[in-house]
């Protein structure tokens, strides 16, 4: 039995795992942009299987991260 603090809330923006399609269309980019860019390692991914998975706090801090350095 779960305690009584630990209850399921659904996945947390931490945790949240976002596929190669949905990242395409939060970045409004095309599907080889954004292979490339986890290809490069400029966009951190898991592999589950054959499913690769991106976790939405890196789509956050690679959003952050550029925001930055166009404002620099």
């Amino acid at each position: 039995m779960a305690s009584p603090t630990m209850t399921h809330r659904g996945p947390t923006a931490k945790q949240e795992l976002l596929t190669v399609p949905q990242v395409m269309a939060r970045l409004q980019l095309g599907r080889s942009t954004v292979y490339e860019l986890l290809r490069s390692g400029q966009l951190a991914s898991i592999t589950l299987g054959r499913a690769r998975r991106i976790p939405a706090h890196i789509l956050t801090d690679f959003i952050r991260t550029r925001l930055d350095q166009e404002a620099a």
